[in-house]
C-alpha cells in the first residue's frame, strides 16, 4: 500500500505541475495597493491568437453574421452516404458548447470571480468566433473518409498530422498529434464526471432523489445511445434545439420580469470586469482567470474539440463550416452562457450569499420562478449534460481512430470507459475532475496551436474562394 500511495502521491504532484504551468500565474503584473495580476500561459496564447485571426479574417463574426445565419437555413447539401451535413455538425458542436458550460461552467466562474467574469467570458467568446472558424476550416480541408463510421472524419490530430509528417514519409504518426489526441480522451473522461455529478446533485436538490438512481438511468440512457452506430446525430439534432430554445424563452421572461434591473447588472459586469476595488483588492486577477478559463471550457475556441464534429460534415465549401462554428460559438456564450449569467445576477444577493456550483443557480431560479424554477433547472441540466456526454463521445470517435487504428474493440472500450466515469463521478464530488477537464482543454489548446497558427492561411485562402462565390452569387441574384 505504500507504495501504490507513493505512486499516487507522485502523479497528482506531476498533474499539479502540468496544471499550474497552463493556469498559474506565468506572467504578474503588478498593481495599485500591492495586489498583481497573473496571466496564464493559455491566456497569453489565445487572446493574442483571437486577436490574430480576428484581423486575419478581416473582423469575420461581425462582417460575416450575415452569411453565418443564411446558411444554418441552407439546403441540405450532403452527397455521401452516413455523413452529416454542416448543421448536424453544428449540433454536434453545440451540443456540447451549449451544456455543461453554459451551467456549470458560468456558475463556477460567477462563484469564483464574481460577475466581472461575464465580460471576459464574453471577450474570449468574440476573439474564439474567429479561432473557431480557422479551426473548422482547416479540420474541412484536412479530414478523410471514415472507414468504421461512413462519412467522414478528422481534427487537430488530423492537421496537426499533416503538418509535421509529409505524404512520403514512412511515419505513421506525429508525437504532437498523439499528445493532443491523449489530452482530448484524458478530458472527456474528466468532464462525464462531472456531467454526471451536476446532474444527480441538481436532482437530490430537486427532488430528493438519491444520486445513484439518478446516475443508474443516467448511464443506462448514455449507454444505449452511445454504444449504437450511428444513433448520436440523430438524438442531437431533436435534443439541441429543444433545450436551447427553451432555455432561451424560459431566461426571456426572466428578463423581461426584472427589466428594471437589467442597467445595473450590466454595470455591475462592467464594474467588477475593470474595477479598481477589484484591483487593489487583488481580485481582478481572479475576475479575469475565471471568466477566460470557464469561457474556453464554455465555447472551446481552439481547444480543438469542436473541430473534430466539423470534420464530419459533408458540406460544399470548406470555409462554410467554418462559418457555421464560429457562429456556434456566438450561440453558446454571447446567447446562452449569458442567459444563466442574468438568472443568477438578477436574483438579490441575500438569496445566493454563501451558495456555489448549482446551488447558487437554483437558488436563483427558485427567486424568480418559485419551485418551478428548481424542477426547470434540474430537467434542463439532464438535456444539457445528456447532450454534451453524447457529442465529447462523438469527439472521441477520430482521436480513438488516429491513435489505435480503425477497429470497433478499441471504440468501444472507450465508450465503456466514459460510461464508468459517468457513473463513478454521479456518485462522489471531486474537485479533482474540475481540474482533469481544465488540464484536457488547456492540453489540447497547446497542441493544436502549435499547428493551428501555422496553418491558418490554408484557412485564410478558403475564406477568399468562399467570399469570391459569395460575390458571384449576389450578382447573379441581382441579375
Amino acid at each position: 500500500m505504500p507504495v501504490f500511495e507513493a505512486i499516487g502521491n507522485f502523479i497528482t504532484r506531476i498533474f499539479y505541475t502540468v496544471f499550474d504551468i497552463l493556469w498559474g500565474d506565468l506572467i504578474t503584473i503588478p498593481l495599485p495597493g500591492g495586489s498583481s495580476l497573473g496571466l496564464s500561459l493559455l491566456i497569453l496564447i489565445l487572446i493574442p491568437s483571437g486577436i490574430y485571426f480576428t484581423v486575419r479574417t478581416r473582423f469575420l463574426p461581425f462582417r460575416l453574421f450575415p452569411e453565418m445565419l443564411r446558411i444554418t437555413v441552407e439546403k441540405r447539401d450532403v452527397t455521401h452516404k452516413d455523413a452529416i451535413s454542416g448543421l448536424q455538425a453544428l449540433f454536434v458542436s453545440t451540443a456540447t458548447r451549449v451544456g455543461m458550460g453554459n451551467l456549470v461552467g458560468v456558475v463556477a466562474a460567477i462563484s469564483a470571480g464574481g460577475a466581472g467574469a461575464v465580460f471576459w467570458m464574453w471577450l474570449i467568446a468574440l476573439l474564439g468566433s474567429s479561432t473557431a472558424f480557422v479551426e473548422a476550416t482547416l479540420a474541412q480541408l484536412h479530414k478523410e473518409k471514415d472507414p468504421l463510421y461512413g462519412g467522414f472524419r478528422g481534427g487537430p490530430a488530423y492537421y496537426i498530422h499533416h503538418f509535421f509528417i509529409k505524404k512520403d514519409s514512412k511515419r505513421k504518426r506525429s508525437v504532437i498529434a498523439i499528445l493532443f489526441a491523449v489530452s482530448g480522451l484524458i478530458c472527456w473522461c474528466g468532464i462525464s464526471q462531472v456531467i454526471s455529478n451536476s446532474v444527480s446533485s441538481a436532482f437530490e436538490n430537486a427532488f430528493q432523489v438519491p444520486p445513484v438512481y439518478t446516475t443508474v438511468i443516467l448511464v443506462v440512457i448514455a449507454a444505449v445511445i452511445v454504444l449504437r452506430k450511428n444513433a448520436t446525430v440523430k438524438v442531437l439534432d431533436v435534443i439541441v434545439p429543444i433545450m436551447a430554445v427553451l432555455y432561451f424563452v424560459i431566461t426571456v421572461f426572466i428578463i423581461l420580469k426584472n427589466i428594471p434591473l437589467i442597467p445595473s447588472v450590466f454595470e455591475k459586469i462592467f464594474a467588477e470586469a475593470f474595477g479598481l476595488r477589484q484591483a487593489v483588492a487583488g481580485g481582478i486577477g481572479a475576475v479575469i482567470m475565471n471568466g477566460a478559463k470557464r469561457g474556453l471550457f464554455s465555447n472551446e475556441a481552439g481547444s480543438g474539440s469542436a473541430p473534430c464534429a466539423a470534420a464530419a460534415a459533408d458540406i460544399s465549401h470548406p470555409a462554410k463550416e467554418g462559418l457555421l462554428q464560429a457562429l456556434g460559438v456566438f450561440i453558446d456564450t454571447i446567447v446562452i452562457c449569458s442567459c444563466s449569467a442574468m438568472i443568477m445576477l438578477l436574483a438579490p444577493a441575500s438569496f445566493t450569499d454563501g451558495l456555489a456550483g448549482m446551488d447558487l443557480l437554483q437558488a436563483a431560479m427558485q427567486y424568480h420562478l418559485g419551485e418551478f424554477g428548481v424542477i426547470f433547472i434540474a430537467a434542463i441540466l439532464w438535456l444539457f449534460s445528456f447532450s454534451t456526454f453524447i457529442g465529447i463521445l462523438f469527439y472521441a470517435r477520430p482521436n480513438v481512430a488516429y491513435l489505435f487504428g480503425d477497429n470497433w474493440l478499441s471504440q468501444t472500450l472507450y465508450k465503456i470507459l466514459a460510461l464508468i466515469m459517468l457513473f463513478i463521478g454521479g456518485l462522489a464530488a471531486y474537485t479533482f475532475v474540475w481540474d482533469l477537464g481544465d488540464l484536457g482543454v488547456g492540453l489540447m489548446t497547446i497542441f493544436n496551436m502549435i499547428a493551428l497558427i501555422p496553418l491558418a492561411p490554408q484557412a485564410i485562402r478558403s475564406l477568399k474562394d468562399y467570399e469570391g462565390q459569395m460575390k458571384k452569387r449576389k450578382s447573379k441574384e441581382i441579375l
